[in-house]
């Protein structure tokens, strides 16, 4: 019986050829994002700029012209309301209010107007409330959390390989991260806490899938210390492509399967898994790779500084 195969052996696609071409396009993904990040901004959730999230479902199908008048009249501050799930499910976001005097007070007052509006014929399922001064901690916080984990993944591939390589996979971690932040701006998904333990999974990832491809490379110059390095480069990615497909395939598989059947609170975190690893296994091989093309790496990785007394190796 024969093994179902994603990758045919011997595989021999040139990545190398592509790879100005496929940078370019990554360098206007980034610059896009950026763009999009300042001009359109993010759709920040409860976490990062505080309010309440009461999430109910209601007997029947929701009203939610309704709701919206009967929570308008309020005074609680500014109120959206979005169906998901079935048409009896009803998540309710109400902005923080400013001048409250805590962040406590904020969230029993305003959960405590809405149920008594509201009464016992709808079933709360879920209630979340965050202050203003909370949700800019979380921000820096969430900001220094990412940016630290790139640091050390810097630091960590560079004391295993060399710093060309460090340079190489940090590059293909701020594509990863800048496009996924990008996607969410455009299409104004819902930023979150969540988002960030997403973004700092997809940095592992993507570090995980270009740590294997440097290691084969590494392998081959050793190997082949002749070799032209962008041959070299296509005869390692071509190496470990079968396992970098099934992995991602793998792992997609289960994510959209979160994604379609998880719900609406982890909806963000599944969507930017997906589009994370995806975008991971394309900066591994069109971003991390390219690189070292053109900042060289070492070639005589069996040998010893010139002077010392260890001989080189067989």
């Amino acid at each position: 019986m024969k093994r179902l195969k994603l990758v045919p052996d011997n595989t021999s696609v040139p990545f190398a050829r592509y790879a100005v071409i496929a940078v370019g396009l990554s360098v206007v993904v980034m610059v896009a994002s950026l763009a999009l990040l300042f001009t359109r901004g993010l759709n920040f959730g409860i976490d990062f700029e505080g309010g309440t999230v009461i999430e109910i479902a209601t007997k029947g199908p929701a009203d939610v012209a309704g709701l919206r008048h009967t929570l308008g009249g309020l005074g609680i501050g500014e109120v959206q309301l979005q169906k998901f799930g079935d048409d009896s499910h009803v998540l309710i976001r109400i902005g923080a209010m400013e001048g409250g005097s805590s962040t406590d007070d904020q969230g029993q007052v305003v959960v405590r107007k809405v149920k008594e509006a509201l009464g016992t014929e709808v079933e709360y399922r879920r209630i979340e409330s965050v202050g203003p001064q909370v949700s800019g901690e979380l921000i820096r916080s969430a900001t220094m959390a990412v940016l630290i984990a790139v640091a050390l993944m810097f630091v960590y591939i560079s004391f295993r390989f060399e710093w060309q390589f460090g340079v190489g996979a940090v590059l293909s971690i701020f594509h990863d991260v800048l496009a996924t932040i990008g996607v969410f701006s455009l299409f104004h998904l819902e930023f979150n806490l969540t988002t960030i333990a997403a973004l700092l999974t997809i940095v592992g990832y993507s570090m995980n899938d270009t740590v294997v491809v440097f290691d084969r490379m590494r392998e081959n110059l050793r190997k082949f210390k002749k070799m032209d390095l962008r041959e070299l480069i296509d005869l390692s990615i071509n190496e470990t492509l079968s396992r970098t497909i099934m992995t991602s395939v793998t792992t997609l598989i289960a994510l959209i399967a979160l994604f379609v059947f998880g719900g609406e609170v982890i909806r963000s975190f599944t969507f930017a898994m997906i589009f994370g690893i995806v975008i991971g296994t394309y900066s591994s091989i069109y971003v991390a790779a390219p690189v070292l093309i053109w900042v060289g790496v070492k070639r005589e990785w069996g040998t010893k500084a010139p002077g010392s007394k260890v001989e080189k190796k067989a």
